[in-house]
């Protein structure tokens, strides 16, 4: 593809000529642990029926026209499943102990280490050879992270992501805040630089004083500038590890290593500035957000800017109302000079388990092909992970008027890093999660990550 650097749609194509560092997708707007679905494509020739599992209630639709078109050139029919992100991984990791789990399920590099190193998923490099299924098509490195330090296969990608800020252009004007302004935002962990500005600014409180006048009262906020979305947990994807990356700060040493650094300074300070925005009134407390969505906050006119991954950009762009004009803002560039964003892509796993291993082979290699990406792309809902595909999709999102530059400044600049991939995720989140929560709430300082660093390395002594 070539690289245009001057509108977001162009800026979508720069995608596949520049190498690619990872971050990750969590979970739709949709996908809140409510949302629900199931669905069948077609009737089946061959008998064999394979259930298919995803979270994202935004590509359900995408994926149900995959499975009939996929039904009808098989006869193998497909029966999807999508729950949202909490329920989902539950019913996943139960599936492994009852062997009774979906047949192929949408994956996530969080995880899928777990799953390699306990037997759970098959290995796909004999179903690759067999048919000659060309790995290199992807987005250059893509494919490569779903393998195993030994170069084993588990998966195939489907779409990747960035981090940008989602905006309400309407609250962007009343503040007076330009879109050149809004494009050249800087952050730092003392003061917060212009970033920290632009959130206080666009802070009003119940008598229609902003964060940066006079008189602001932080205890009765009626907009707030920024949208917290939870603590974050160990990887602060959508949160605040593009802050902290911008601050030099790395998760662990590369994909497969063990070796956390919640106990280096440059991530706790980052931590300690992003908890004061809510001390300032700037962001809502822990126990505010808690429950809420980010995106209805957002729609709803209740907070100005959140940050969020690519995945959102369609169902964002579909609400927009009187009270909100959706737009979008680059992250902004940190002390090592640059802007950072985690870049994460999905695949599918195919359960060890399952009776139909021939066929879930034949349905995974189908979502790798531009015949279920291009379809996906013409949602406008993710970037799918073959370029032709990502190509179509920017074009899809362009028809809606959307400009995705600063999702791809991150592609067009190389500054995107890999969303963590290791083992013992679970256990890695079960120590660092009511850990951040804690700090989040008031009830420690960041500092207290030190400690908890030690007894996530201690997991793998």
């Amino acid at each position: 593809m070539v690289v245009m650097k001057n509108s977001r749609r162009s800026a979508l194509a720069a995608v596949a000529g520049l190498p690619l560092v990872l971050a990750a997708c969590a979970g739709g707007a949709a996908d809140n642990g409510a949302a629900s679905g199931d669905a069948v494509a077609g009737d089946s020739a061959s008998g064999v029926t394979l259930e298919y599992g995803l979270w994202d209630a935004n590509q359900l639709p995408a994926y149900e026209q995959c499975a009939a078109d996929f039904t009808a050139a098989s006869g193998i029919n497909v029966k999807i499943e999508q729950i949202g992100w909490d329920d989902y991984w539950a019913k996943v990791r139960a599936g492994f102990v009852s062997g009774d789990g979906y047949d192929v399920f949408t994956s996530h590099l969080a995880f899928y280490p777990e799953f390699v190193n306990n037997g759970q998923v098959l290995e796909l490099d004999s179903y690759i050879e067999a048919d000659g299924f060309d790995v290199n098509q992807f987005q250059p490195g893509l494919a490569d992270l779903w393998t195993d330090p030994a170069g084993a296969r588990y998966g195939l990608p489907k779409d990747f992501d960035t981090i940008a800020l989602f905006a309400n252009q309407d609250m962007l004007d009343a503040a007076g805040l330009t879109a050149d302004e809004m494009n050249n935002l800087d952050w730092n962990p003392q003061d917060g630089g212009s970033y920290e500005a632009a959130i206080a600014r666009l802070t009003v409180d119940a008598n229609g004083v902003r964060g940066d006048e006079p008189g602001f009262d932080k205890d009765n906020v009626d907009v707030y500038g920024i949208w917290m979305e939870n603590s974050g947990g160990g990887d602060g994807q959508t949160q605040w590890s593009f802050l902290a990356a911008a601050n030099g700060w790395k998760v662990n040493d590369g994909p497969w290593n063990d070796n956390y650094h919640y106990d280096d300074v440059k991530f706790q300070e980052t931590i300690d500035w992003w908890y004061s925005l809510a001390e300032k009134g700037y962001m809502p407390s822990f126990d505010i957000q808690s429950g809420t969505g980010w995106a209805d906050q957002l729609i709803a006119g209740k907070v100005a800017l959140a940050s969020n991954g690519s995945w959102m950009t369609g169902y964002i762009f579909s609400q927009g109302n009187d009270q909100f004009t959706p737009t979008l803002v680059p992250t902004p560039v940190g002390p090592t000079g640059e802007r950072a964003s985690m870049y994460n892509g999905l695949a599918d796993n195919i359960f060890a388990g399952t009776e139909h291993p021939d066929e879930a082979w034949q349905w995974v290699k189908y979502m790798g092909t531009t015949d279920c990406q291009d379809v996906v792309a013409s949602y406008a809902v993710v970037f799918p992970a073959i370029p032709s595909s990502t190509e179509k999709a920017v074009a899809a999102m362009g028809e809606l008027g959307i400009d995705v530059a600063p999702f791809y400044v991150h592609i067009e600049n190389g500054t995107t890093f890999l969303f963590p991939i290791a083992d013992k995720k679970s256990q890695v989140q079960e120590l660092i999660t009511p850990a951040m929560e804690a700090v989040m709430s008031g009830n420690a300082p960041a500092s207290s990550l030190t400690a908890v660093n030690d007894q996530i390395l201690a997991l793998f002594e």
